[in-house]
Parts: C-alpha cells; structure tokens; sequence
C-alpha cells in the first residue's frame, strides 16, 4: 500500500503549487570549505490551498534531521532527490522547519586559491539550487528567501537583498541577508571572497555596490566603466523603476558562464575583469546590461516554461543591445544586428527548432528573441511598444508569464498583425530576411556593408576601387574589416595597397583584422606588419607576434625582447604565448629550464582554468611535454567548467594515437588521484 500511496502522490508533484503555496523561507547556513559542505537550519511558511497529503520540497542528496511542522514531528521521506513531508494538511498556514546538510556535486562551487584561500559561488540556473538549499526546481513557486550565512571574518559574503545585519560570532562573521519580494529559487545565490567594494547610486536612488578582489582594484573603471550608465538606461529605457533594493555585481573564478542575474547580486566570470587595454577586446559591456535586464526579465517576471524562455533571453538580449546603442551609437547597434542575423540564417540551414520550443538552441533563443523585438519594436513604433513593456512589467510583477500574456499587452496599445507575426518570427525556423534587411538599411553604414556582401564572389579587379573608395571614407569599422575579410584569399600584390589603407585607418578593430587574415606576411610588408605589435590591443599582439615569429626566423629574438615583459589579459595569454615562443626558439633562452618551469605552471591548480588552458594549448603545440604536463592535462578532465573538462579529455585522445604518449599515461596513472585515474581510465580505454 505505501509504494501505491508513494506513486500517486508522486502524480500531483508537478502541479503542487495549486495546492501549497509557500511564502517564505529563513535559512541560517554553515559553510565548510575543507569539506566542501553546507549545513543549516530552514524555516519555511507555506499556505496550504486545498487538502493535501504530500508536500514535497526539491533536495538532492541532503541529510535531513528535526523536521517540524508547527513544532510537532512529522512523517518524512527522504528520496535522494526530494524532501517529502506526509501527512493530512488541510487548508491554512503552516510553519515548516528543519536541519540539513549537502555536499553539492553541482551548483555550489569550492574554488581554490593560492595561500589556502577560497571562493565560493553558487550557479542555480536551469533547475540546480536544490543541490545546495531545499528549495523548488519549479519556477513557478515563487518564495521570499532571506539567509544568513557563518563564515571565516576574513571574507566578504554576499546573498541575495538586503544585507541587514553582520555579527561576530567568534572566529566567525554572521551575514543575514533578506528579501522583501518573491523569486524562483533559480536565482537564490551565495558568494564568498576576499574582495574590495565600491558604492555608488543610481539616478534613481538604487545602491550600486562593486565587488572586486584586492589585486585587481586598479581595473576598476575599465571593468565597470558603462556599469552606473546602463542601470540608468534601462530604468528610463524600461519605464518601470528597477523592482529590487539594491544591485550588486561579483566577479567569480573559474565561473561557468559569462554572467548570471541572480537577484540583486549578478555573478560574472573573472575574464571581464580587464585594464583600458583589455577593454578594448572583452569588456563587460553587453553582459552588463544583459544581466541586468534580466533583474526585469526574468526575476520580476519568470518564463513558465522552457517553451517561452524568449521573454527572458530574448528580452534580456535585446535590452542590453538597445543600452549598447545609447553608448557606442547607431552604427554598433545596427552592425551587431546584421551580424546576428546572418548567423541565424546560416544556423537556420540545419537548426530545425523555433524560438517557441522548449528545446530552442542559445541562438535562438537569446538572438532571434531579440531580432523578434526588434522586428515588433520598428512595426508598432516606440511608444506603443514602450506602453505595452510597462504595462506588461506592472501587470505581471513578481509572476510568471507566457507568450499570450505579453501579446495581450501588444494587443491593447496597437493593432499590429501578432498571429502572423508569431508564425513568421516565433514558429518558423527560416529567417525573414527580406524585413531584417528593410529595417537594417535605415542605417548608412548598413547598406554599404550589404553592398560589401553582394561582392564576395566578385573578382577584386571589379571591386576595387569601391574597395578603396570605402576605405577612405567615414564607413564604421566593421564595413571596414568585412572588406578585409573578403581579401584573405586574394594574392598579395593584388591586395597590398587595400591592406595599407587599413592599417592607416589606425582603427584597432581594423589592422586586428588585417593581423589576423594575413597570416603569410611578404618581406615587403614586414615592417608595416610590426606596427601592429604596439597596438593596445592584447588580442592583436598575441596574433602579431606570433605570425611574426612564424614568418621571419631571422628576427625572433628582435620580437621576442620586445615582448618580454607582456602579460595580456588577466588569462595570461601573451605571457604564455611568449614562454612558448622562446622555448621553441634556437638558442634564445639562457634558462630554458625556468621558462619551463614557468609555462608548466600555469597549467597548474593555482591558477583559473582559462590560463592553465592556454598554458596546455601552448605546451602540447610546441611539444613542451613532461609527466607534470601530461599530469595537468588529466587534471583538467576533473574540471567543474565543461569546456575545459572537454578540452582536456579531447587532447588526451589526440595524444593516445601516440604509443610512446599512452605509455607515458600508462606510466603515471599510479601517481593519480581516484577521480583522475577515473577518467584517465576511461579514455585509455576508448
């Protein structure tokens, strides 16, 4: 009888929000960074709607002990994956507590760091929080979470709200965070890290804090330069006042995507942590904004289903481009828009799977979301559109929504053809490029870059002084570097004096374009080409110095002492780069051993898996391969990034195909941690 009674309740889980609905949580948290655990108490208040016999509450992997409702033991079941209370709840409110402890294998990240240090983040998004707090993977169950979380004094810790009170407590610091509003428990958040922060405030009176680790606190203002700009952007922009009581942003280690809208508190990858120099190729710009937007779309108002995760990517991708617009102008805007446009279209040619569609690719959903507002934008003109957001945001607030809900909003401000609109640019997978294009050529720059593009097939004799013409003029630079672009497969004498008007230009994006496109340099361009290698440009001088290197073995060391002191981005990419290069450079290095050294280094844990990827590109490339080497790289199999987890186990099977390289694994397998040998096992097994 109780595995019947198990399976029925089990039917009713999904729809647990027609009959519980919960309104608050307190939790007080321990972290254990050794352990790599949480632990803690958690009161919930929940209203029950209609008689029920089981409550459910989403838990993976987590102890659970003193589980009371109202003060009185209750009859619990503890799935693995859920905690589910049995009993006869009748209609009224209730007060739910209890003790917990995880060791989370997702979602909570202990990132080490040098010295005994540690970060941790968490990472909630798609249906992962309940890896570290008993929560709801359902985002329609919406909760006002307050936390407070113990941790070593010597760290600053960040959660979602309002930071209400810290206390010591011995050794340790009590942080107790609070919400005044509901959210999905996706966006529930925990950051913990020795960082330095910065205050500023809105237009709007919204405080602004700025967290950065104590090294990088000369990156300030180019990491965040546009930050304040965008908040006040997107409050006008949007027409509803940010929904939340302060915005805060974190860069994290070793983080999983480029940003996440956690609300009140976006976590963002370290690679944005950039000098004026760095900003010029991976600024923080766009996903500044795009984050931000999303504390409207998404956090305010919450998709229902997978099936509308548009109205949040979508939105939030079309908001933050709209912001670009107001800061770079015109030309960006409407050249990011061709630019995604022809990537949907080429996408479009095996992508079968439309923007209402649950299992929609990124693309899809973030790009061609935002060319559907575009597209709607333009057709009703800004102030219905802006009417129709507002009242949209207003009527929604703090809910979740569907496609319907918003066209309903669309319905009342204009009488725009929606149901057409919805099979052109929401059910269809091909690309209405006959209207993008209409809409695109309002911009100048624009129509001479379709003009540009209509040309690729032509020869350059009868293109070229259009060729030349543009280049002269005022066209935006990436007019500019798609004509680049068309010549990297002409011959040299042919393109010469069109790659020397480029590089005059003195536009970065431009000559970036020629370093990276012309990758066999002629004697006679030479000394042209160097100039290239004192561009402020990290990107353009990593690409430079190593054609450079390649193309004239004559004058490496020439190359090799004016970059001896470069670092590049905060991943080290030309101090890596340089190691190689004299590594791999006859008689140049005095202490091959330490460049050695070095360069193995950073393929180690002390550093972020950008860097020690880098580092194992370079090492495996120019054949600087030892066991510490060959150990690094089946460490990174064990990564939590799956890019870098990817790239490790890809190149370990690139180099088994060479028996004295399986023998050289075979032979330090030993030496591995369980986890290692694990995966190395496996490959060597493939």
């Amino acid at each position: 009888m109780k595995y019947i009674f198990l399976l029925f309740t089990s039917l009713i889980f999904a729809q647990q929000t027609k009959y519980v609905d919960f309104k608050t949580v307190t939790g007080q948290l321990s972290l254990n960074s050794k352990e790599k655990t949480v632990s803690g108490s958690v009161n919930y208040s929940f209203t029950v709607l209609q008689p029920i016999d089981t409550i459910k509450i989403d838990a993976k992997n987590m102890e659970f002990s003193k589980v009371l409702i109202d003060n009185k033991e209750v009859v619990f079941v503890n799935s693995g994956k859920q905690l589910q209370i049995v009993g006869n709840f009748q209609k009224g409110e209730n007060h739910l507590t209890f003790d917990y402890k995880a060791k989370p294998k997702q979602a909570l990240y202990f990132i080490d760091i040098e010295n005994k240090e540690v970060q941790i983040w968490t990472q909630g998004q798609g249906r992962y929080t309940s890896n570290w707090f008993p929560s709801f993977d359902d985002v329609n169950e919406k909760v006002i979470f307050s936390l407070g979380i113990s941790y070593d004094a010597a760290y600053q810790v960040v959660s979602n709200g309002i930071l209400k009170e810290k206390v010591v407590k011995g050794d340790l610091l009590h942080w107790q965070y609070e919400m005044e509003k509901p959210m999905s428990s996706y966006l529930l958040m925990l950051a913990v890290g020795k960082y330095d922060k910065r205050e500023l405030k809105a237009k709007s009176g919204i405080p602004l804090e700025y967290y950065l680790e104590n090294k990088d606190l000369v990156r300030f203002e180019p990491t965040f330069r546009y930050s304040k700009r965008i908040f006040d952007f997107l409050e006008k922009e949007i027409g509803i006042k940010y929904p939340w009581k302060i915005y805060r942003q974190i860069p994290v280690r070793d983080f999983l995507y480029a940003g996440m809208e956690n609300t009140t508190s976006t976590l963002l990858a370290t690679r944005y942590v950039v000098d004026s120099t760095g900003f010029t190729d991976r600024n923080y710009t766009n996903v500044d904004a795009h984050e931000l937007a999303h504390h409207w779309f998404g956090d305010l108002i919450t998709a229902e289903s997978s099936k509308h995760h548009w109205l949040q990517e979508g939105f939030a991708t079309y908001f933050a481009a709209l912001a670009e617009r107001d800061i770079f102008g015109d030309d960006y805007f409407y050249s990011k828009l061709y630019d995604t446009a022809q990537q949907i279209k080429f996408a479009s040619r095996t992508d079968s799977i439309p923007v209402l569609n649950p299992k929609a690719s990124s693309l899809t959903f973030y790009e061609k979301g935002a060319w559907t507002l575009f597209v709607l934008h333009e057709s009703i003109g800004d102030k219905a559109f802006k009417k129709a957001i507002k009242s949209y945001l207003k009527k929604y607030a703090y809910q979740n929504v569907n496609t319907q809900n918003f066209f309903d909003e669309i319905k009342k401000v204009s009488s725009f053809d929606l149901e057409k609109f919805q099979k052109t640019w929401l059910e269809s997978t091909t690309f209405d490029t006959p209207t993008a294009n209409a809409l695109l050529s309002k911009n100048k720059s624009i129509q001479i870059r379709l003009e540009v593009d209509k040309l690729k097939k032509t020869p350059l004799a009868e293109k070229r002084e259009f060729f030349i013409k543009t280049l002269n003029s005022d066209a935006y630079h990436t007019v500019k570097e798609a004509i680049i672009d068309q010549l990297e497969n002409e011959k040299y004498e042919a393109k010469k004096e069109l790659l020397l008007l480029a590089l005059q230009s003195n536009i970065i994006q431009i000559r970036q374009t020629v370093a990276e496109t012309l990758t066999k340099i002629p004697e006679d361009f030479r000394t042209d080409y160097e100039t290239l290698l004192d561009d402020k440009s990290y990107q353009t001088q990593e690409v430079a110095l190593y054609w450079l290197w390649r193309n004239f073995p004559d004058h490496r060391a020439e190359y090799l002492n004016k970059s001896k002191n470069w670092i590049g981005f905060n991943d080290y990419n030309l101090r890596t780069l340089w190691l190689s290069l004299a590594l791999s450079t006859t008689n140049y290095a005095d202490n091959p051993d330490e460049l050695v050294n070095e360069l193995i280094a950073f393929s180690s844990t002390k550093y972020e898996a950008t860097t020690r990827q880098n580092a194992l590109e370079k090492l495996i490339a120019f054949k600087i391969i030892n066991d510490q080497v060959l150990s690094n790289l089946v460490l990174a199999t064990t990564h939590h990034m799956w890019q870098f987890s990817k790239f490790g186990r890809d190149t370990i099977r690139l180099l088994l195909k060479n028996p004295e390289m399986r023998a050289s694994f075979e032979r330090i397998l030993p030496n591995l941690t369980p986890d290692e040998q694990f995966q190395l096992n496996r490959l060597l097994k493939e």
